[in-house]
């Protein structure tokens, strides 16, 4: 192992923090802001690419800037741990940049040159993290990056959108920024009882915080929660990551790269370094917190999966997935030996590729569909097939299906959780089973989505998530018209539709009309109403319901989501305050939007199937661009195409490599 002097580290970390200038100033030219962003997002990828090879062969290339403390120096190490991450968040800024593009556009978003600003520094900071030298270093780059992703939490400014910013900020800045402060400072006290004090990352851990170690555990032990739960709140480790669901009324971009790449990744990399290149994992071992943070692991992943069933909003449901996927990073981490480690560190990339197009297929939906529930997709498969078809590939990979990046990682844990179970201590076998449960409540939370898009016709669906009603649900129309879809034929005289729909319609006996000449067989009340017979003791049930105009379908009522900033009981309290709901937010917002429809024609509704169904669009018209700009598919595709080839081929995509170099210069042989 070698080490280099070389500003190719510091590189990294500026290109997009000096283009964030330039994208300020271009903010009148928005082609050439964009051009800036996507020059940027190169740069960067191709400052980490060019370390790749030296790194692979064991050279780590450092940049010294001065002394912070004593002993403490402000540097930046490109490592092989650091260029798992960097390569990782640079290479998707650039997909992210021309979906960025398309979604920004596509969607009339205001305040895009905040956006792409915010967007480019906070890259700076996820860089900085990646290559940090020490825990100084990394807690600073950490807050950098609470700072600066807060604009974007926050876009559209609305009264959800502050308060779910402001959580953020109170989560990951004032709560877990303060807890790495201090679990920092514990241990530069400790290893300055047994020499000079130091909070270097050192391969295989810090040998003076070993030293301590072994004459007070318990301060050790302190150190260790302090700085795995500070690290924890950004991988939205329960409880504390209330913050990750609040954070999705943020961009589908800012949800994608930020929200399942660099934010969260940052705190399950955190969390890496401290169990690698802080304690590492013999000293981790012979502690006994190893066990404590699988536990909290297989904890959160399930019941983050269980949450994630209720959930009838898109972005609401995969961000519960998030915050069990993170969770698969942190029980690898805990399972020591060689094959869970790297199952813990492949999940990194294999996650980010498979949630990253999870993330962009939802905004693409909403960009050209305006539709976010999963209780109003039924059908949209055909309106939307390269889109959902990504969607079903990436979930899959999510559940473990083979030859996807999922199944890959999610194998090496498995073997590593047994082979613990078998050497060392049986509580393993609980988190084999946690991980296996997982992975069958991956597929009973995905494969609702995928069932409705593509197995479901608009006038005839169950228009619940999954355990909203008893087996089998209730078939409701999800359309606009209870009549299947089909609006009444006009015309020209006005009079012929009126006179045919009072033709078809059945006899309805008038209200002040003598009981006595009611038929038997209606249901009246008191004051001789006509209402619905809702006694179903002799209904059977093998058909579906009979069908009452009431104004409220199925779809109108999401309880799964009542507690969402942005979910229906909210849009109920306002209503009842007379303030506007969100329903009709989304119709002004829709309203105002100059948004070009490439020739769509089902983009006057606001959500769900427009009246007459979706319309279908085929292999042809979906390449041409009808289905939606390829400024949004594009990068769909890529990531998915991603995800395929780390399940197929992960030691040619490079990471696997790297994370077999990683662990076993940490000392843990296969």
């Amino acid at each position: 192992m070698s080490e280099i002097v070389d500003l190719r580290p510091l590189l990294a970390v500026l290109v997009s923090f000096v283009a964030s200038g330039f994208i300020v100033a271009s903010y009148r030219r928005p082609n050439l802001r964009e051009g800036w962003t996507v020059l940027a997002a190169v740069a960067k990828f191709a400052a980490v690419a060019s370390m790749l090879p030296g790194v692979l062969a064991g050279t780590t290339y450092v940049s010294h800037l001065g002394d912070f403390l004593p002993y403490v120096t402000f540097t930046l190490r490109a490592d092989a741990l650091g260029m798992l991450f960097a390569f990782l968040a640079s290479g998707l800024w650039i997909v992210t940049s021309f979906y960025s593009i398309g979604y920004m556009r596509g969607n009339d978003e205001t305040n895009q040159t905040r956006y792409f600003a915010a967007f480019a520094v906070s890259l700076s900071a996820t860089m900085g993290i990646a290559f940090a030298g020490n825990l100084v270093t990394i807690f600073v780059f950490y807050e950098l990056l609470s700072i600066a992703t807060y604009p974007l939490v926050a876009h559209d400014e609305t009264p959800e959108a502050r308060s779910a910013g402001r959580k953020y900020l109170a989560y990951t800045m004032f709560g877990g920024g303060v807890l790495v402060l201090a679990g920092t400072v514990v241990v530069y006290w400790l290893t300055g009882l047994v020499g000079e004090p130091t909070v270097s990352f050192s391969e295989g851990g810090i040998e003076a915080l070993a030293t301590a170690a072994s004459t007070d555990p318990l301060m050790a032990k302190i150190a260790f929660v302090l700085l795995a739960v500070g690290f924890g709140v950004k991988a939205g480790l329960m409880p504390l990551h209330q913050w990750l669901p609040e954070a999705m009324v943020a961009p589908t971009p800012v949800s994608g790269l930020l929200h399942a790449v660099a934010v969260v990744k940052s705190g399950a990399f955190g969390v890496s370094r401290l169990v690698l290149d802080v304690f590492g994992p013999e000293l981790v071992f012979d502690l006994g917190v190893g066990l404590w943070l699988s536990a909290a692991a297989a904890f959160t992943l399930t019941a983050a999966s269980l949450i994630a069933l209720r959930k009838d909003h898109l972005k609401q449901r995969l961000a519960y997935s998030t915050v069990s996927q993170l969770s698969y990073i942190l029980l690898g981490l805990g399972l020591f030996g060689w094959h869970g480690l790297v199952g813990g560190l492949l999940h990194i990339p294999a996650h980010a590729f498979m949630k990253l197009t999870l993330f962009f297929c939802a905004g693409c939906l909403h960009v050209e569909t305006h539709t976010d529930y999963i209780s109003e997709m039924a059908g949209i498969g055909k309106r939307m097939p390269l889109t959902m078809t990504a969607f079903t590939v990436a979930a899959a990979g999510m559940a473990g299906i083979p030859l996807l990046a999922g199944f890959v990682s999610k194998y090496y844990m498995l073997i590593g959780g047994v082979q613990m179970g078998a050497t060392l201590t049986p509580v393993a076998y609980w988190f084999v089973g946690a991980l296996l449960l997982s992975g069958v409540l991956n597929i009973a939370y995905f494969w609702p989505v995928v069932y409705t898009a593509f197995f479901e016709a608009e006038d005839d669906h169950d228009a619940k998530p999954l355990v909203d009603f008893p087996f089998g649900g209730e078939r409701k129309s999800s359309l606009p018209v209870t009549d299947g879809g089909r609006e009444p034929e006009e015309s020209d005289e006005g009079e012929e539709t009126e006179t045919a729909a009072a033709d078809d319609a059945p006899d309805i006996p008038d209200a002040d009309a003598d009981d006595a000449d009611l038929p038997d067989d209606l249901n009246v009340d008191e004051d001789g109403v006509v209402r619905p017979d809702f006694d179903t003791s002799e209904r059977d049930f093998s058909e579906p319901a009979e069908r009452v105009d009431t104004g409220n379908y199925a779809v109108d009522q999401k309880p799964s989501d009542t507690d969402v900033p942005f979910g229906v009981g909210v849009e109920a309290a306002d209503e009842a305050s007379g303030e506007k709901t969100g329903d009709e937010t989304r119709e002004v917002h829709d309203a105002d939007a100059s948004h070009d429809d490439h020739g769509h024609d089902d983009h006057g509704h606001h959500g769900g199937p427009p009246a007459g169904g979706w319309d279908r669009i085929r292999g042809l018209d979906a390449v041409l661009g009808r289905e939606s700009t390829w400024f949004m598919l594009a990068p769909i595709l890529t990531a998915m195409t991603l995800a395929v080839l780390l399940g197929v081929i992960p030691t040619r995509m490079g990471f696997l490599e790297l994370i077999e170099l990683i662990v076993e210069t940490r000392g843990v042989m296969p």
